[in-house]
């Protein structure tokens, strides 16, 4: 060991005027930025390989049946078609269901199998892969397969099935059946002054990224496959690749570096990865399979879903009864589920309350999570109501939540860890101007147009699973963090790395974090708004183990100026460690290294959530929405011309990207609320709208003023960091307000989502009271 005394550093104070320390909750720009719009980020359609294949998909429009035939002959004439695959000749490939599921998975039922057999389970699967030298090629070849189905009677109207739905397994991470019954709700209600009963109707709404599922498997030496992916978690495509085609997970590498965009649609691995795959086994060459905008419409998608909403209050606006029951899409093939009605009686104080919630099997694919699943639809519904029955008080909308605000979890009987809900409306109301609201509908007009001010309750669940980090600081001061993470373009990379930089006291240009690799150390699926508190918190850890080190190594020098000092007494900033109680003392990292003779130092850490301590509390994340519409009655339009969400989410890491996060989930709201639904022909068993030219999503001109507030909150119990998530939260009571506000602009309520000019145009529906 070099036993020379390290070179004290310059004094701290002319360290910190020369850089500013990176903090957490700085609003730092995204580090990934310039890669993004310059190009240089390759996403899973975009990485070179060496006599590359291509793959095209052919579907079937029949919704139920049986193959009777393929005919491949025309289409095996195009030049350059190398194959055909169909389930009669494909690779084997494993057919117990416990290989096909993945990580987020029902537990009941079984995951569709893509060229498995010749059964027909919806409209749109896919039964044949063309694999040419050429896109052109394997796309104009995949248009002459003829595919013969003997089809069988198909249903896929949610309403029709409502009497034949079922109750749900109860087993899936995540899922939490309805609680028992309190109290006696349905004589409660039958007492109660002021009743509101309401139903409505969501209809299935699909994922729509600007990156299209795609995969790309290289075929390397040793038959070693590399595939580049579209997923939300690396290590989940990795484990199910390696199952269903019997491969040591030795020979499969999977990285998604970069993905454009997902929120749920990357959390089960596609159809498009194990066609990739099974076609570069089979051809021993790399192969890329690309889905087109039309075939995103045809997996997964957020479910249809009924529900009925019946309140009762005493005069005053105290809930005297709470019932809200809820029946949701799913497939044939498994039980997909969705936390939809319990959020109610979590937000609200209520002594009577009574939940239900089940399924209606339908011929399509398995639904799949989309942003906030579950509360998206169920918050909708119990905040409409809520502003009915304010409406029925003559109460304030704001007045009735405070009057029935929930300081304790009275479905699991718990507190919460965290809830500064309070300060949200507060915040929010004050920003917006909420008490110039006048009370009667239709009382503000502006031109034309009859304007209205609506506001709701957003929450969701505050998650944190567990992860590993490794961590490395080289001799030149480099510090390299690993984990197998996801950055969805949530700000993952960037947000990851100002946590290790200001946990080390380094600068940002020195902090290197590498995630999307299967290889790297295990992470969770980026999903449910838990990367933060969950590799985040391994950072953070890991940084402390590694100051843990650097700290003895300093003491262990000869003439050393911290070689009596305790561990608490020194601090990190700009690259040095320095006394806390005379902070000119300081010594540069680099060079306690170099004293010990290290080219670098490692550690790894382990974060698992405190378990005993966290399932004492509810850990949740809250947010008040309050907007401003702008109604023309003629026309039936509805602009959403301000938007207020002031939201409680912990402790804020980064202000810019966590504000990015808002503004998107507010944007998502009001697509939500005015312009996405896919269309089904039930005859057909088909969804029919299946391009941007007839699936509607906001544009520029439909998005004006979004104001986003962070309260002060700082939750220990949710995360060593005192953070939660926030990219559920942002869509989360969204559409609810802007329902709301166009019932104060014009007095209709409307019940159903997207609230389209017809509807807007339209008296309330007449199977409601509301």
């Amino acid at each position: 060991m070099n036993d020379r005394v390290p070179e004290l550093a310059r004094p701290f104070a002319e360290l910190l005027a020369m850089r500013p320390p990176v903090a957490l909750g700085m609003p730092l720009p995204r580090l990934d930025g310039p890669d993004k719009v310059t190009g240089r980020a390759r996403y899973a359609a975009e990485h070179p390989a060496g006599d590359l294949l291509y793959g095209v998909i052919v579907d079937t429009a029949a919704a139920r049946g049986r193959i009777q035939r393929i005919d491949t002959g025309r289409a095996a004439a195009v030049p350059g078609v190398v194959d055909i695959l169909t389930h009669e000749n494909r690779p084997r490939m494993r057919s117990l269901d416990m290989f096909y599921k993945d990580m987020t998975a029902p537990v009941t039922g079984s995951p569709f199998k893509p060229l498995h057999d010749a059964e027909v389970h919806y409209s749109g699967q896919p039964v044949a892969l063309v694999v040419a030298t050429s896109f052109e090629a394997a796309r104009h070849a995949a248009t002459l397969v003829q595919v013969e189905v003997a089809t069988e009677p198909h249903h896929t109207d949610l309403m029709a099935a409502l009497p034949e739905a079922h109750d749900p397994s109860a087993l899936r991470a995540g899922f939490k059946p309805p609680p028992e019954p309190r109290g006696d709700a349905e004589a409660a209600y039958a007492a109660a002054a002021v009743q509101v009963e309401a139903e409505f109707h969501h209809g299935a709404e699909h994922h729509n990224p600007m990156e299209m599922h795609a995969a790309t498997v290289v075929y390397g030496r040793n038959r070693h496959l590399t595939i580049h992916d579209k997923t939300q978690g690396s290590q989940n495509v990795r484990w199910v690749v390696s199952r269903v085609f019997g491969l040591p997970k030795s020979r499969v590498t999977v990285k998604n570096q970069f993905v454009g965009g997902a929120f749920g649609a990357g959390l089960r691995p596609q159809h498009p990865v194990l066609l990739a795959t099974m076609a570069a086994l089979k051809l021993e060459r790399s192969v890329r399979v690309v889905l087109t905008r039309q075939q995103m419409f045809f997996f997964g998608h957020r479910p249809e879903t009924w529900q009925r909403v019946k309140l009762g209050a005493q005069a005053d606006g105290q809930l005297t009864a709470l019932m809200h029951d809820a029946v949701g899409a799913t497939s044939r093939k498994e039980d997909y589920v969705e936390v939809v009605v319990n959020w109610s009686s979590q937000l609200y104080r209520c002594d009577n309350v009574r939940l239900g919630y089940k399924l209606a099997a339908l011929d399509h694919y398995s639904p799949m999570d989309m942003r906030a699943p579950g509360a998206a639809h169920g918050v909708h519904a119990i905040e409409v109501a809520m502003d009915e029955l304010a409406h029925r008080l003559h109460m304030d909308p704001l007045a009735l939540r405070l009057k029935n605000y929930a300081d304790h979890d009275y479905n699991e009987d718990l507190p919460f860890s965290s809830k500064e809900l309070r300060a949200c409306y507060h915040e929010g109301a004050q920003r917006f101007g909420w008490d110039a609201r006048p009370q009667a509908p239709r009382s503000m007009r502006e031109g034309r147009e009859l304007v209205g001010w609506g506001m709701a309750t957003g929450t969701w669940d505050a998650l944190q699973m567990f992860a590993r980090v490794h961590a490395v600081l080289q001799a030149d001061g480099q510090l390299v963090l690993r984990s197998a993470a996801s950055d969805i373009g949530t700000g993952t990379l960037t947000v990851m790395t100002q946590i290790g930089a200001a946990s080390m006291g380094m600068a940002m240009e020195d902090v290197r974090f590498e995630l999307g690799d299967s290889n790297l150390p295990v992470a969770p699926i980026e999903g449910g708004s838990s990367h933060v508190t969950t590799i985040g918190s391994a950072v953070q850890g890991v940084c402390e183990r590694l100051q843990h080190k650097l700290w003895e190594l300093a003491r262990k020098q000869p003439n050393s100026p911290f070689a009596t000092c305790r561990f608490h007494d020194v601090g990190f900033a700009q690259g040095t460690m320095y006394l806390r109680f005379e902070r000119d003392v300081t010594v540069r990292l680099t060079d306690i290294l170099a004293a010990a003779g290290l080219k670098e130092l490692e550690e790894k850490y382990l974060m698992l959530p405190a378990v005993l301590k966290q399932k004492k509390y509810t850990r949740a994340v809250h947010s008040a929405v309050f907007c401003e519409v702008k109604v023309d009655e003629e026309l039936g339009t509805v602009r959403v011309t301000r938007v207020v969400s002031a939201i409680a989410a912990g402790r804020i890491m980064n202000a810019q990207t966590a504000r990015s996060q808002i503004i998107g989930g507010v944007v998502w709201g009001i697509s939500q609320a005015l312009h996405e639904e896919t269309q089904a022909d039930q005859q057909l068993g088909r969804f029919m709208n299946h391009d941007f030219a007839q699936y509607h999503v906001p544009v520029n001109a439909d998005i004006h003023d979004i104001d986003v507030i962070f309260v002060d909150e700082n939750d220990r119990i949710a995360s060593r960091l005192g953070a939660k998530g926030v990219g559920e939260i942002g869509l989360v009571g969204v559409a609810a307000a802007i329902c709301n506000a166009i019932h104060h602009a014009t007095g209709r309520r409307i019940l159903s989502l997207p609230m389209t000019p017809d509807k807007v145009m339209a008296p309330a529906s007449p199977s409601s009271n509301a």
